[in-house]
């Protein structure tokens, strides 16, 4: 793990940095790793993704009787052509790891460039 700089994790995944001494590492981008996939993407496709999950948030089955383990909501990836069918579980930690890679993302920019006087 000396090659990443951990951005922040939970029970679904990890978002990191390759290091700059790495050849092919765009230090602009974000690696995010959740169910067997990998994404590297930029801050504005990670906003965008947000986007997304929060509109995946008010899909709703009605009266179904299927527990929330069920893979019934199509969640549109950051990618133009991917997208994920995942339950309405795995759908809050991917929440939760994008929220708090944005936070985290934010919390740094503001640390280290806007929030200097």
């Amino acid at each position: 793990m000396d090659e990443v700089a951990i951005i922040y994790h939970n029970k679904l995944g990890i978002a990191f940095r390759w290091k700059n001494n790495l050849p092919n590492a765009d230090p602009a981008r974000i690696q995010m790793v959740f169910k067997d996939m990998g994404f590297y993407l930029l801050p504005e496709e990670i906003k965008r993704f947000s986007g997304n999950i929060q509109a995946a948030k008010y899909y709703n089955c009605g009266n179904c009787s299927s527990e929330k383990s069920c893979r019934n909501i199509l969640l549109r990836s950051p990618l133009e052509k991917m997208d994920f069918a995942v339950s309405a579980i795995e759908l809050e930690q991917i929440s939760d790891l994008i929220e708090g890679t944005l936070f985290k993302l934010k919390l740094e920019n503001y640390l280290n460039g806007g929030g200097r006087n």
